[in-house]
This record gives structure tokens, C-alpha cells and sequence, in this order.
């Protein structure tokens, strides 16, 4: 369209202009001060939201309610409440935490054992979690990181190294290193 008839359309009378411009003002306004003057959650619907994102152990969630400026009492009762409905329980948030770690990463048990200890769960729970006989699974996840970290010819120093700041014993890290190795000359001579 040409340009007259743009300005033509948008021409209104100026009381007209007013008033719909005044109207569309107001409910923004009016949000804005209902969102201001909303009144906070209790500790329970708060942590309730937290827990629906993802899960958290115990005393992760009371530093979160803590910092959000709640009070002990109500956090406390919160919580109760929460291992009351089954939303919040210690044991069963570990096993399964430590479960998918050991199953789906690369990382060392001594490396999820830290990591579920820093995550806010006691040590004597996440160390009940750790199987008796991790020998197996731990030189695969040595041999996978190898893989994925490095390529051939890669110094034999720089590879322990990485493995020992993982978290794996020296001799895993020792086989691991030779398996890696093996495979690679291997390769070469299939070339």
C-alpha cells in the first residue's frame, strides 16, 4: 500500500487515541503492582517448586530455603512435611543418583562418591551405595576416558596423570594406560 494510505488508517480522532492508550496502559500497570505486591510462598510450596525441577538431598534444600530468606521453624516443618508425602527421602535420592553416575559416566567411584558428598548427602549413606566389587567397571571407565581424551601416540605421563586426577587407583590407571596402548599399535598395523 502506498504510504497516504497507511497514515490515513492510523488517523484517529485525538480523544479516541487517548482514551484506547489510557485504557491499554492501565492492566500493565496494574500487573505490575500485583506482581510486587504478591505475597511470598510458604517454605513448603517453595521447596515443593525446587523439588520439581530437580531433586535434592536434604540439607541441599535447606541451604536453598535459607538463602531464599526463610525462617528454621517453617523450614523444618516444610521438610517434615515433604518426607511425610515421599517428595524428599535421603536413601532412595542417593542410590539413584549414584546409580545412574556409575552406570552412564566415565568417572571413578572415589569422583562420584565425592560428588554426592558435595552434592549434600552424608558420607556414610553415598558409601553404603558403592558396590563390593568395582574392579571391572572401573577399568572400563578408565579405558573409555583414555579414549575419549586422547589420540594415538599420546605421552604415556600425561595420560596417568589425567586418569590419577580422576579419581583411579594406580594400577587401574596403569592397565588402562597399556590397554589404550595395545589398541593403538594395533590400529597402526592394520594401516
Amino acid at each position: 500500500m502506498p504510504r497516504r494510505m497507511w497514515s490515513k488508517r492510523l488517523k484517529r480522532p485525538e480523544s479516541e487515541g487517548q482514551e484506547e492508550a489510557e485504557a491499554s496502559k492501565a492492566p500493565k500497570g496494574k500487573r505490575r503492582k500485583a506482581r510486587a505486591e504478591r505475597p511470598k510462598p510458604t517454605a513448603l510450596v517453595a521447596a515443593t517448586d525446587i523439588l520439581a525441577r530437580q531433586e535434592y538431598s536434604t540439607r541441599r534444600l535447606v541451604e536453598k530455603l535459607l538463602r531464599k530468606g526463610y525462617g528454621r521453624e517453617e523450614i523444618v516443618a516444610a521438610i517434615k512435611r515433604l518426607q511425610e508425602l515421599h517428595y524428599l527421602n535421603d536413601e532412595s535420592a542417593c542410590a539413584r543418583q549414584f546409580t545412574y553416575l556409575y552406570e552412564e559416566s566415565r568417572s571413578s567411584v572415589r569422583q562420584i562418591v565425592a560428588k554426592l558428598i558435595k552434592r549434600g548427602f552424608p558420607s556414610s549413606l553415598v558409601t553404603s551405595c558403592v558396590p563390593k566389587s568395582t574392579g571391572e567397571r572401573e577399568k572400563a571407565a578408565a579405558y573409555r576416558t583414555l579414549l575419549v581424551k586422547y589420540r594415538r601416540g599420546a605421552e604415556e605421563k600425561k595420560m596417568l596423570a589425567s586418569l590419577f586426577r580422576s579419581g583411579f587407583d594406580a594400577s587401574i590407571a596403569r592397565e588402562a594406560v597399556a590397554r589404550f596402548r595395545e589398541t593403538t599399535e594395533q590400529e597402526e598395523e592394520e594401516l
